[in-house]
């Protein structure tokens, strides 16, 4: 049987709950007013398949590197958080992307959903 050089992914899903405002809204606009999220983050790795372990990476490697930003995010008011001064979903989603570092592995895709049926994604660009 011919071996194929394969990618995988594997994704893992978190959850916070936050309370922000948009402060670069127009005046009146519901969003400029301070309001809360369950926010569902859903982190997707990519990379080859370790030949001795069998996977990618260790979900226990992956729970590690989310939990310190976590700890800076759950329960805040995320205007606070530095670098979080415009919360909007794309910025959240890129400020987890910039601080997420798992060994082995890159992070090929990151989703931040504010609602059940509002979210955002971000991804390296290609090239």
């Amino acid at each position: 049987m011919k071996k194929i050089p394969l990618i995988t992914e594997i994704s893992k899903e978190y959850t916070f709950e936050a309370a922000h405002h948009l402060p670069h809204v127009e005046k009146g606009h519901k969003c400029s007013r301070v309001h809360g999220h369950s926010y569902r983050i859903e982190i997707t790795l990519q990379g080859p398949i370790h030949p001795q372990l069998g996977w990618l990476v260790d979900f226990a490697e992956l729970n590690a590197a989310w939990e310190p930003l976590n700890e800076q995010l759950d329960h805040r008011l995320l205007n606070d958080v530095p670098g979080l001064e415009n919360p909007t979903s794309e910025l959240l989603a890129a400020w987890i992307y910039e601080r997420l570092d798992i060994p082995g592995a890159r992070v090929s895709r990151l989703k931040v959903a504010e609602t059940c049926m509002s979210s955002c994604t971000v991804f390296p660009a290609p090239g």
